[in-house]
Order: C-alpha cells, then structure tokens, then sequence
C-alpha cells in the first residue's frame, strides 16, 4: 500500500458522484477484479484513471455495450464466441 497517491485513488462514493453510477457497481467492479482498486479498512479505492477510462469506454459503445458478441470481448476470453467455442451452450 505504499503506493496510495490520494489524487490517484478515488473512493466509490467519488467514483459515484463522478460517473452516475452506482457506488455498489464500483464495488462489485473492485471485487471481481475488473478495475484496479485496493481496500484500505472497510473501504475501496478505485484508480481514477481506470474508473475514468471505464466509463467513457461504455460511453462509447452506446447500446453495443450489451452486445454478446462484440469483437473486443473475443480479445478478452469472453462473450458468445468464446463459449460456443469452449461448449459452454
């Protein structure tokens, strides 16, 4: 934790108040591992940028956001094609 740089770490609430997301979304994100984050006690921290980089990421897809088979999420290991691929249907 030495590197905590408190204008680079943001809290959910903050997260929150700067996305409209919600703060629960933030924290399932820092759970699952999905956005570079620590927890400091009983709170997460978020990387700013990546929360910032996150959300003008779904901003940008739009309604393709929710798209199974999106190319990007091929380059990830997930979405349709991967599970058709693997037998996961």
């Amino acid at each position: 934790m030495g590197d905590f740089d408190p204008a680079r770490w943001i809290t959910t609430q903050e997260a929150a108040d700067l996305t409209g997301y919600a703060v629960v979304t933030w924290r399932l994100f820092a759970r699952q591992g999905k956005i570079r984050s620590m927890k400091r006690g009983r709170d997460w921290f978020l990387d700013k940028d990546e929360v910032l980089a996150y959300t003008e990421t779904m901003q940008r897809l739009g309604n393709a956001k929710h798209n199974p088979w999106r190319e990007d999420l091929e380059s990830q290991r997930r979405g349709r094609r991967h599970e058709t691929e693997n037998g996961a249907e």
